[in-house]
């Protein structure tokens, strides 16, 4: 052989091997092999090499394969090496194009997120807040009564079957411990098939007790509500703390995501009412052209999906409502006194006639969820259950906004929680050691914040019984109507863009990784060095989380490879970008992204078969991506048991692990991409123990300490967070009205410079 094709032949191989290792591409289609050698069990004939028992490492099989194709025809690119990564620093926070058309300042605004953030008066208990899930590294490291069963299990044929077991300690308020975990346990955890047993649970967060909404009580911070018997979370006949049906995601670095919460509900578009954007025809909110001149009018702001987002929770009656409230009633809570009528007024045998008439305002919102759960007639308790399915996911309360506006503003913001007096955004208001602001009202915090189009009118928004609205110069004292000022009707834009904007300032970009990036050679030790090159390389992590904000979810990721694209791996399936199924558990056990969204249509989640039906651009707002080959409207999409990929940054302290919270450590997660997961979805690694703990290392170099010490932005107020009840999963204490008795963790407030380091799961 000559010097010439020798050199080219260097060339070529080199080409390849920078295409195999550095390529997102390259890297797929190394997992696409290893998939395919794993499911057809390739052997290569003659005796030289059987797969299953080679000598030699599954990725040197693989490479040897990928080399004989290529050679056998194909081609490499001298053009495939992709940028190097660079730091988190370097990327911009996502934000919408028309945010100035609502905001008049940015700053107030912020301080208006942080303070509903944290806020325990937001919930109908007056002892809830979305920091309550919430203020652990941006996620939650309590351990006592947080399971959930498998609420969220389907037939094949997609009805519901929830699973109402207790699996993992046989019933609610149980204390995890170490052992528990994985839920899903191996006698070799290399080994998929070793199975010792497997359970359904799911390690999550505890809410709110059951509680059907009555009124709000303005000027209290607890609702008036009646306490209904729960079929699934009691304790010998005694309510406790409901417990959501997924993990807890962490809210740091969540504003680069596209969509939020796991199944991609919460839309890149925010409409101002809900976490649906355009799919949602009805959303809408009233906007004063002059103060005595409102109309109803569609908004739509892009890159708002933490928007989106924080309006589920609010209303959820498994995290933070009693069942029925909406956001006008918490504004009313926190507003003014309404003297012309209450709800507790209407005797009880017609609340439910109240909640069907509230109902009626978002239409077939429900309709769906209710033919899904028409087969549990005939189970014991089946209204109770069937109620507790639809607001499962936040479903039900997502009616069109109407009394979370009236709670507040005649609360003190924070009034049971003291501020640091060197707290990074409200010290300044700090009434320490006195609880809560200085600002005595929400009302003058949303003033400050939003433009008076949004707010200040002297006309009312009047409901009557049917739903209908017309805007009324002064109440008419009527029980068959309500009337809302505009900042209350408005409530739901201004909570939502408040609380987007302030997550939006929880940013851990400096990390020891993002050090090393910027330049800092010795800011990853030799064994997290060796780490990321197998998170890039053999590990194949770098296939979902991709990109500075190591996730393939992100906006940047959608606006580089489209909001759809197709699978480069087996049948090229088309997909959602940035969410997967890694073989978790099984599909039926939650179909995540390939649920529907319970709205008018019933339409998917996944936006690849939204594209299928036609409804893209009409639900989306803009044209679906071109697909190479198109899109066939007959082919499988991946979206059944799919899920948004996390970005990992301080991934070290937001345990238990993937949406189901079934690993309890990052050892347990190694192993598990190790084997190629638990249910068949992924290749395995065949990673050395050495080459496992150098990945654990890696992955603890993702950890921002800012974030550990809780220093600014991640400084926040003190908080008490339920921890639980007095007793244990065989016994609690009645507190008399069929709640069980509260234990509460305290959460000491801390100002800019931060204070201990937090302590972990389970530690």
């Amino acid at each position: 052989m000559g010097i010439i094709p020798i050199i080219s032949l260097v060339v070529f191989i080199t080409g390849l091997s920078i295409y195999l290792l550095l390529t997102s591409r390259g890297r797929f289609l190394l997992k696409s092999l290893v998939t395919k050698i794993k499911r057809q069990g390739w052997k290569f004939r003659n005796g030289k090499l059987n797969y299953l028992r080679s000598r030699f490492s599954k990725t040197t099989t693989i490479a040897a394969i990928i080399l004989a194709a290529v050679i056998a025809g194909n081609t490499v690119s001298a053009q495939v090496t992709p940028p190097p990564l660079t730091s988190l620093k370097s990327v911009s926070v996502p934000e919408p194009g028309n945010l100035g058309d609502f905001v008049k300042d940015k700053v107030a605004a912020i301080k208006l997120g942080k303070t509903l953030f944290w806020d325990m008066q937001v919930g109908s208990d007056g002892q809830t807040s979305c920091a309550s899930c919430h203020f652990h590294a941006g996620a939650d490291n309590r351990s006592k009564n947080q399971i959930s069963p498998g609420l969220l299990r389907i037939n094949a044929n997609g009805t519901v079957n929830p699973d109402t077991v207790f699996d993992v300690g046989g019933s609610p308020n149980y204390q995890l411990k170490p052992e528990d975990f994985p839920f899903h346990k191996l006698s070799n955890p290399n080994d998929p098939k070793t199975v010792v047993s497997d359970r359904n649970d799911v390690s999550s967060s505890q809410g709110v007790f059951n509680a059907k909404f009555v009124d709000v009580k303005p000027g209290s911070a607890e609702d008036e509500v009646k306490t209904e018997l729960d079929p699934v979370f009691n304790v010998g006949g005694t309510n406790v703390r409901r417990v959501q049906p997924r993990n807890t995601p962490t809210v740091i670095n969540s504003a680069f995501n596209f969509r939020n919460f796991w199944d991609g509900r919460a839309q890149n578009i925010f409409n101002g009412v809900n976490p649906f954007g355009l799919r949602d025809p009805n959303a809408s909110v009233v906007k004063a052209e002059k103060p005595n001149q409102l109309k109803f009018v569609k908004i739509r702001l892009n890159n708002s999906s933490l928007a989106s987002q924080a309006l589920g929770p609010p209303l959820s009656s498994f995290e933070l409502s009693a069942d029925g409230r909406t956001f006008q009633e918490i504004g009313d809570k926190f507003g003014r006194v309404d003297n012309k009528k209450s709800l507790s007024t209407l005797p009880l045998d017609n609340l439910d006639n109240l909640d069907n008439l509230t109902d009626t305002l978002v239409g077939p919102l429900l309709n769906s969820v209710d033919e899904l759960t028409g087969n549990l007639a005939q189970i014991d308790n089946s209204t109770s259950l069937s109620t507790l399915l639809q607001n499962v996911l936040s479903l039900r309360g997502t009616k069109l906004p109407r009394v979370l506006g009236q709670k507040l503003s005649r609360l003190r913001p924070l009034g049971k929680q003291v501020v640091h007096p060197q707290d990074s955004v409200l010290g300044a208001d700090s009434r320490s050691p006195q609880p809560g602001l200085k600002d005595r009202t929400y009302e003058q915090l949303i003033q400050n914040a939003f433009k008076p189009e949004w707010w200040k009118s002297n006309q009312l928004i009047q409901v009557d019984a049917k739903g209908r609205r017309t805007f009324v110069n002064s109440p008419d004292n009527s029980s068959q109507t309500d009337e809302y000022t505009l900042l209350e009707y408005n409530f739901s834009l201004f909570f939502g863009l408040a609380i987007q904007l302030y997550e939006s300032t929880l940013i851990a970009n400096d990390t020891p990784f993002d050090r090393f990036l910027a330049g800092n050679t010795t800011a990853l030790t030799s064994q997290q060095q060796l780490g990321k090159q197998l998170f890039q390389g053999k590990a194949l992590c770098i296939g979902c989380h991709v990109g500075s904000e190591l996730t393939a979810a992100s906006v940047s990721s959608v606006a580089k490879d489209g909001r759809i694209k197709r699978s480069p791996v087996g049948a090229k399936s088309p997909e959602d970008n940035g969410f997967f199924n890694i073989g978790v558990r099984p599909v039926t056990e939650d179909p995540g992204l390939g649920a529907n969204d319970g709205l008018q249509g019933n339409n998917p989640l996944s936006e690849a078969r939204l594209a299928q039906l036609g409804k893209f651009q009409l639900l989306l707002g803009q044209n679906p991506p071109t697909l190479n080959p198109p899109l066939n409207f007959s082919e499988k999409v991946i979206a059944d048991g799919a899920f948004k990929a996390p970005g990992l940054r301080n991934v070290e302290l937001t345990a238990p692990y993937f949406h189901n919270g079934g690993q309890a450590t990052l050892e347990q997660v190694v192993d598990f991409y190790n084997r190629g997961g638990d249910f068949g979805a992924l290749p395995p690694l065949n990673l050395s123990p050495e080459e496992k703990q150098q990945l654990v290392a890696f992955l603890k170099g993702l950890t921002d300490d800012r974030v550990r010490y809780e220093k600014a932005p991640f400084d926040h107020p003190q908080l008490f967070v339920p921890n639980g009840h007095p007793g244990n999963q065989r016994s609690v204490n009645d507190d008399g009205t069929g709640k069980a008795t509260d234990s509460f963790l305290e959460i000491p407030a801390v100002g800019r410079n931060g204070g201990s380091a937090i302590r972990n799961f389970l530690k």
